[in-house]
């Protein structure tokens, strides 16, 4: 029996039952936005009694297929008050889908003020005391140390910082890798959703769990050899990511004149070779030790485009050291120091604060003159206080828009009060019509336009142009709503993009799984379905077309090098949604 599992913190008491039959058929994305959708009031309050967050693997996680250790998170966001989904690697997913758990929800929440940690295994779900020395301003570092010594170094766990304790709108919730450091679902506000239900952390233990259940195990197998195999032959995912990392991305955004930069006052930077994924692979290799240059953040991850940085003495500093907050702290906080990036990085992810909100949050109040340009120390040191948190360290844990009003700018770099992340939609226009219309607030992972714009995978379009845009922005959104459902990591769109084998491989993973039919349009379908679950939820809360919308500065301040400004219609970015 498939499992769903409610945990209710009003009263302290959980239930498993069956599997509702609604969500039988869903995974991953497809069944938290369908739940919050169907069981969360749009119109309550984020961190109010009636806002529920649901965790659930996708449809081949626990599986062999390659790359499919993501797990969604969903709730309402406090930080964009849209539905939300977010995701994230690390062991969890896999463990979960093992256990035969489609999903568990968390709702209510507790009288007495008091933080709990959730246990889930095989005999069902145990809620206690959270241990004191993990409250109250302790790392996540520490605590996942601190838990695996009480549960076992073998669970799985997902943990909120103090940020989380908090209730900080950037707050997100870490999950551990299997070597016990952090990966994180980042987006939204979902740790500060946590905080309010009390749960500090939960604890996933697969002990006595067996193997998922697979239709067609020769199938399944077959599908799989085809589908690595197009993950390993593209240059992308097979060699680049692997190499280099996302930081990759700096050298050719630099190049393109769409690295925000500044406040998104330039597209350009200077000092691109200093933060350069290029020159994080050089600086790893140099210093030895326990650095890595490729790495996986989830068992069965062929593309392994995560590492481990190291410092002078080659200590470990940080791992998945991403190209968004490279970019975020390097370019947009004009941060010229690669060390100094890992130092606030490890801390961000310490005190469990979204690294792009943060990062963006922290670039504004440069631009707001609360912190001078390009200051690592001081950075690091506000980051660090988001564990007490002083005035300032509050401030920039609201996030970029909170920081915005405060200075009283006008140049705030948010839709639907959520950070733009690292692609100028002024001088890449794909990305900025995903940016306005994804349902939560600006997101490059809700369709990953820079692929057809920039990197020319998928798709050959001119992003200084509107023509194909529309469409392509749609076609992205769709595909990758299906892809959040199934477990995998978004990266393995540049293994199917351009190659139909791959993509019917994972199809007939699915299918095999399943004993299935589907066809590649009901695939289509499926998240087509999931994008119209989202905005009827986001029309309940009371949001519209008007909020489908970039900053207005960005239709009338050109971007260098390429002067060009935001020049879509409002019917225009409204024709994306319409399908």
């Amino acid at each position: 029996m498939h499992k769903f599992i409610r945990i209710d913190m009003t009263t302290l008491t959980s239930t498993v039952s069956e599997v509702p039959a609604k969500y039988v058929g869903l995974g991953g994305r497809a069944l938290t936005s369908n739940f919050v959708n169907d069981e969360v009031n749009p119109t309550c309050h984020p961190l109010g009694k009636n806002n529920k967050i649901v965790f659930a693997p996708g449809l081949l996680s626990g599986t062999a297929a390659a790359n499919s250790g993501r797990m969604s998170v969903g709730s309402k966001s406090p930080l964009t008050g849209t539905i939300k989904e977010s995701n994230t690697g690390g062991s969890s997913s896999q463990m979960l889908a093992k256990m035969g758990i489609k999903a568990f929800v968390i709702e209510g929440m507790p009288s007495e003020d008091k933080f709990y940690v959730i246990k889930l295994d095989m005999n069902g779900v145990t809620i206690e005391e959270a241990p004191a020395e993990i409250i109250g301003g302790c790392g996540n570092y520490d605590a996942i140390r601190i838990l695996g010594e009480k549960y076992g170094k073998h669970v799985g766990v997902a943990i909120i910082g103090p940020a989380g304790e908090y209730r900080l709108p950037s707050a997100n919730i870490s999950f551990k890798d299997p070597e016990g450091n952090i990966r994180s679902a980042g987006r939204g506000g979902l740790g500060a959703v946590l905080g309010s239900k009390k749960v500090k952390a939960i604890i996933i233990d697969e002990t006595g769990a067996g193997k998922v259940e697979i239709a067609n195990p020769e199938a399944f197998m077959a599908a799989n050899k085809v589908f690595s195999k197009a993950l390993l032959d593209h240059p992308v995912s097979g060699q680049g990511l692997g190499l280099y990392g996302t930081d990759v991305l700096v050298n050719i955004l630099n190049e393109a004149g769409g690295l925000p930069s500044y406040n998104f006052t330039s597209g350009r930077i200077d000092h691109n070779d200093n933060i350069s994924g290029e020159t994080m692979n050089a600086t790893i290799t140099e210093r030895g030790g326990e650095g890595k240059v490729s790495h996986g953040c989830h068992k069965g991850c062929v593309i392994r485009c995560s590492q481990w940085y190291t410092d002078k003495e080659g200590k470990y500093i940080t791992s998945g050291f991403e190209y968004e907050t490279i970019w975020g702290l390097g370019a947009d906080a004009g941060i010229e120091d690669l060390d100094a990036i890992a130092y606030i990085d490890r801390a961000m992810d310490d005190v469990g604060v979204d690294s792009i909100e943060t990062a963006v949050a922290v670039a504004t109040a440069m631009d707001g003159g609360l912190i001078p340009w390009g200051d690592g120390k001081a950075v690091l040191e506000i980051v660090k206080d988001m564990a007490k948190p002083t005035p300032l360290a509050r401030i920039i844990a609201g996030g970029a828009g909170a920081v915005g009003s405060l200075c009283g700018l006008y140049r705030t770099p948010v839709v639907k009060n959520q950070a733009i992340p690292a692609y100028d939609p002024r001088a890449i226009k794909g990305i900025g019509l995903t940016y306005a219309t994804t349902t939560m607030g600006a997101d490059h992972t809700a369709g990953y336009c820079i692929s057809g714009n920039i990197l020319k995978v998928g798709a050959n379009i001119d992003p200084l142009k509107k023509e194909g845009q529309i469409e392509y922005a749609r076609a992205m959104q769709i595909g990758t709503a299906a892809i959040d459902s199934t477990g995998m990591c978004l990266f393995i769109y540049f293994g199917v993009a351009d190659n139909p084998a791959g993509y019917q491989a994972l199809i007939d993973m699915i299918n095999a799984q399943y004993g299935l039919s589907l066809t590649a349009n009901d695939v289509d379908e499926l998240g087509k379905s999931v994008l119209k679950v989202e905005r009827d939820f986001n029309k309940r809360a009371g949001f519209t077309n008007a909020h489908d919308r970039l900053p207005e500065f960005m239709e009338y301040e050109p971007i260098m090098p390429h002067n060009v400004v935001w020049d879509f219609t409002p019917e225009e970015i409204d024709e994306v949604m319409n399908f």
